[in-house]
């Protein structure tokens, strides 16, 4: 035999890390970590052969906390480096790699906590006396299995030291370096006739549902008790406050353990009785395990996965209508659970109240969510179940991963999007009649319901109580809004999908979340342009229609009034009287007296006006809002002529020479207010003058008085009177 060492510091610390040759073939173990169960499976190939060992004399050291150490010399050109196999970076990017499932010995539990048992100094075989060749190793029986990687404790080097040696030949003191492998070996021993009973397992807890059980070739994570019939503890996982991780069925444990754990379930609790001739056997290990002991395992399986196993994806939920799912480059949005197989949670993006934003299939996650995640709807709700070698491998992620770990994700996808998409729009109705489509300058009020991909809505016009007006094409809204409003109608409902490149990027804005994608359901109520001017359509003219409406004229009408999208307003019908205006005298907006005008009476018009020549931004608080199109359905009734631009008289015939005679009645000189009315009344009720239709008759009398009252004394003498012809304000008589 020979052997080699490396001196290597990993992540556990420092420590020699040895490899023993046997006939060619080379074993490697981690001194420091040789406890029992093996922390690190022992990798055996061909067979053991015995060859003379140096002469140079080695002592095995004392063992501390630290490990076991190697003290002398070691003979030049007998050290090699050791290699690991790796499978390149199971995890995110830019994490180191493990080592390929399958491939070399796989990382176990890291092993940092906890007590370890001191082993005494160990020396050579030829210090115990033996001298005689043993007898050669029975061969391998049910229960039985000569050389088993795993962890073996101390007394059973003999037992390995025997097997090795060629037959016919004297015992040789094996180098203690051998000593060291043999801590790391499970070998079946002998036990004495007629002790230890029959393995035993009594299942004390199993899982409601158990999707899986434990199968030869697997690898599984578990912690233990192990104790004596007499609840003695020998060894225990939890005090080193790590798993042990080992694959079953292939050698690597004591040949009892390797059978209890066959149908195991994860969170499933087994105790497991082992007798002697499937543990330590007859030579037990000194110090540890009595010879032709029977061992107590208490065992919680907490991990189970095999190399041949890829990505489990069950979906739990799925939306009834999926248009479109993950696929490779596409930028997605969730919130995760994370948990280990028996279910411990080790992180959550709801803790953290904000999702987990990423590109899927470009290396930006682990192989496993990459693979997992695609397909995937939004609101779709799925359990991702990952192996270790498509997670965080045999290192774990240094934190809250452990080595090995099978990883469970509960993952509902809330947004999707490519940076190649542009907006989505969908016509969820539009208007037969729609006589014109919005153009870039156009002023548009409309209302929105904005959400999430998901559904989560953030904002509400509706909410509001009113409507949302702006330009469009000119940079007053997110770009995606921008083109969405194009080319809409009045009435008209579409939904408008903006991706976050489109919309509020990836910081976004308020509650919005960034690189979310957004979802504006839209109804347009109004637009127009602010070149546009009144439009006027005649629904019917009477055939006799010599008499057309103008300025001045009074006006008797019906209306109806409604905004653009039909939303009626006000109606004279309702009141149960006509409205009834002086045309341009600015009794109503600008755009009503233009509609109005050239109008004959029986004719029925549709008006429509826009906000700038009607209420304008501001609207009527209460009846009309800010900048909103109106439409006026107007049937005319009555028009009386009015009278010449700035005239509130008129004389129907020639005036009299005396009219300040026939207005003084009592003859006094002066004409008072109420000789002055009752004489201008009566000239209109016998048709000799005429009063401004539309206007209250009194008013107008008394605006004439004032104007004849020059001094304002309250009466009109005759010379007031006379100097109406030289006064531009006495022309009203």
């Amino acid at each position: 035999m020979f052997f080699g060492y490396q001196r290597r510091r990993g992540r556990w610390g420092g420590g020699r890390r040895l490899q023993l040759g046997v006939g060619g073939a080379w074993v490697r173990f981690w001194p420091q970590r040789a406890l029992w169960p093996a922390e690190r499976p022992i990798a055996w190939e061909g067979d053991l052969q015995a060859r003379p060992a140096p002469e140079e004399q080695f002592v095995l050291a004392p063992a501390s906390a630290e490990g076991l150490g190697v003290a002398g010399a070691v003979p030049d050109g007998w050290a090699r480096p050791l290699s690991r196999p790796r499978l390149g970076r199971p995890g995110l990017a830019g994490r180191r790699g493990g080592s390929a499932v399958g491939q070399g010995p796989p990382r176990a539990g890291r092993g940092e906590g906890g007590p370890r048992p001191a082993f005494p100094r160990l020396q050579s075989l030829q210090s115990r006396g033996r001298t005689e060749p043993e007898p050669e190793p029975e061969p391998a029986g049910p229960g039985r299995v000569p050389l088993v990687s795993g962890s073996l404790p101390r007394g059973c080097m003999a037992a390995l030291a025997r097997a090795a040696r060629p037959r016919g030949l004297p015992p040789s003191p094996p180098p203690p370096s051998l000593l060291l492998p043999l801590l790391l070996l499970g070998v079946a021993g002998r036990a004495a006739p007629g002790l230890g009973p029959e393995l035993q397992v009594e299942r004390r807890s199993v899982p409601d549902e158990c999707p899986r059980a434990v199968r030869a070739g697997d690898f599984v994570r578990y912690h233990y008790v192990g104790t004596f019939p007499d609840g003695r503890q020998f060894d225990s996982s939890y005090d080193r406050g790590s798993t042990f991780n080992v694959f079953v069925g292939k050698g690597q444990l004591i040949a009892g353990m390797d059978q209890a754990l066959v149908g195991m379930c994860v969170n499933e609790r087994r105790f497991v009785k082992i007798p002697p001739q499937l543990a330590y056997g007859e030579e037990g290990v000194p110090d540890v395990v009595p010879p032709n002991a029977v061992l107590h395992f208490d065992v919680l399986l907490t991990d189970l996965w095999n190399s041949e196993d890829q990505v489990q994806v069950h979906t739990y939920f799925r939306p009834p209508t999926c248009s479109r799912t993950i696929q490779v480059s596409d930028f997605v949005r969730y919130h995760y659970n994370g948990t280990f197989l028996d279910g411990t949670l080790f992180d959550s993006s709801h803790n953290r109240m904000k999702t987990y934003d990423t590109y899927v299939g470009i290396g930006w996650l682990i192989p496993g969510m990459d693979r997992g995640l695609l397909g995937m709807c939004v609101g779709e709700k799925r359990l991702i179940t990952i192996p270790p070698f498509l997670a965080y491998g045999e290192d774990g992620d240094g934190k809250d991963i452990p080595d090995q770990a099978s990883l469970v994700f509960d993952v509902p996808l809330l947004d999707l999007h490519n940076p190649k998409d542009g907006i989505a729009v969908e016509h969820v109705f539009v208007p037969q009649d729609c006589e014109r489509q919005s153009r870039p300058g156009d002023f548009l009020r409309y209302h929105y319901n904005a959400s999430l991909l998901d559904g989560t809505v953030f904002d509400s016009s509706y909410s509001r109580n009113r409507t949302f007006d702006t330009y469009i094409g000119q940079g007053y809204v997110i770009a995606g809004m921008d083109e969405g409003l194009l080319g809409v109608c009045v009435g008209e409902r579409r939904r408008i999908t903006i991706p976050p490149h489109l919309g509020y990027g990836e910081e976004g804005r308020g509650n919005i979340p960034g690189s979310a994608v957004l979802v504006f359901d839209i109804h347009i109520i109004d637009f127009h342009n602010p070149s546009d001017s009144v439009n006027i359509t005649s629904r019917y003219r009477p055939t006799n229609c010599s008499v057309l409406s103008k300025k001045g004229d009074y006006l008797k009408y019906h209306y109806n009034a409604s905004l653009l999208d039909g939303t009626r307003l006000d109606s004279t019908l309702n009141l149960g009287k006509t409205y009834n205006i002086v045309l341009g005298s600015g009794q109503v907006v600008l755009g009503m007296d233009m509609g109005l005008r050239d109008m004959c009476v029986g004719e029925k018009r549709t008006v429509v006006i826009p906000p700038h020549l009607g209420y304008g931004e501001a609207g009527v608080a209460g009846e009309v809002p800010g900048s909103a199109v109106l439409v006026f359905d107007i049937e005319l009734l009555d028009l009386v002529s009015g009278l010449p631009e700035g005239y509130m008289f008129v004389w129907n015939e020639e005036v009299s020479p005396n009219l300040f005679e026939e207005i003084d009645r009592n003859g006094d000189g002066e004409v008072l207010l109420e000789e002055f009315s009752e004489y201008i009344h009566a000239q209109v009720v016998t048709g000799k003058g005429k009063l401004a239709p539309g206007f209250d008759a009194e008013m107008i009398v008394k605006n004439m008085f004032t104007n004849q009252d020059r001094n304002g004394d309250g009466k009109v003498t005759a010379e007031e009177f006379k100097l109406k012809d030289q006064e531009t304000r006495h022309d009203e008589l």
